[in-house]
């Protein structure tokens, strides 16, 4: 098998990885628009080969893991260019749009839409890791619209990186993932500005610095030209969340203010339910 990997960075890197541990014989491409993370990767033996677009007619698989702004341009185009019995997948982390653009395209058949909901807070070649998707939920919209046989193949693939599968449609899917995901990114980025504007000096701050703080602006840490066209492209639910967010917050600050300590003991402790309900999730990653 023939598999091309378009934007060599976390997602696609680790995905390659996998793949590269589980099936030695598959012959892994990689295409990206910096020369660099392509010789980073060839050096790191993520991927086989370099390549352009100009060899993705003999691709089976093409995994397309570029940031969402580029990969509404560029995905009509790489169906253009595959086969007829190659199947494409993307991981971008907002849906509707993507799936509105290439809906009318004549190989509409070719295409997976997916989100994988796996990561960290670093990018590039040398932030891929093996195993990052064991365990991890694979979210598949419009999986009706997807060649049987093409999607086949790609569940066979999400098996092998050990991955659970859930469908939902693409609307859905951007309105659930502005809660839990993009709103996290939002906290951390404004608590990571709020403390930088507040403590000019940085001694301070990593003196003090515990590991509470530490895991609540991990992910202020993610990388700009990923985030920036995903908060663009799901601004609507983005928006709707933040509304919701901030009301809580100024509610808290209004007990706070009132000195309502019970009410707001009350708020956290039913806020303490949360452990419970992620708790919930590992046995159905067990699956």
């Amino acid at each position: 098998m023939n598999l091309f990997v378009i934007g060599i960075g976390l997602i696609g890197g680790s995905m390659a990885k996998d793949i590269k541990r589980l099936r030695p014989e598959v012959a892994i491409y990689g295409i990206d628009t910096s020369p660099a993370h392509l010789k980073e990767a060839m050096a790191l033996g993520i991927i086989d080969n370099k390549s352009t677009y100009s060899d993705l007619p003999k691709a089976d698989m093409v995994i397309v893991t570029i940031p969402v702004d580029v990969l509404v341009a560029e995905l009509p185009k790489i169906l253009d260019a595959v086969k007829d019995d190659a199947v494409v997948i993307d991981a971008g982390s907002t849906k509707s749009l993507l799936c509105k653009t290439v809906e009318d395209h004549p190989k509409r058949r070719n295409f997976l839409a997916c989100h994988p909901i796996a990561g960290t807070e670093y990018s590039g070649p040398s932030a891929a890791i093996e195993g990052l998707f064991q365990g991890k939920t694979n979210i598949i919209c419009e999986v009706e619209k997807t060649a049987f046989k093409l999607q086949e193949r790609a569940l066979e693939f999400f098996q092998q990186l050990g991955m659970r599968i859930r469908y939902m449609n693409p609307e859905a899917h951007d309105r659930h993932i502005a809660y839990v995901s993009h709103l996290s990114h939002i906290s951390s980025f404004m608590l990571g500005k709020t403390v930088i504007d507040k403590e000019r000096n940085e001694r301070d701050i990593f003196d003090m610095a515990g590991s509470g703080f530490e895991s609540t602006v991990r992910l202020a840490k993610s990388s700009p030209a990923m985030w920036t066209p995903i908060f663009k492209q799901n601004k609507q639910n983005v928006v709707e969340t933040l509304e919701e967010y901030i009301q809580n917050l100024e509610e808290f600050k209004r007990m706070l203010i009132a000195d309502e300590y019970g009410a707001i003991y009350d708020e956290m402790n039913n806020t303490n339910k949360i452990r419970e309900i992620l708790k919930g999730i590992i046995p159905l990653i067990k699956q």
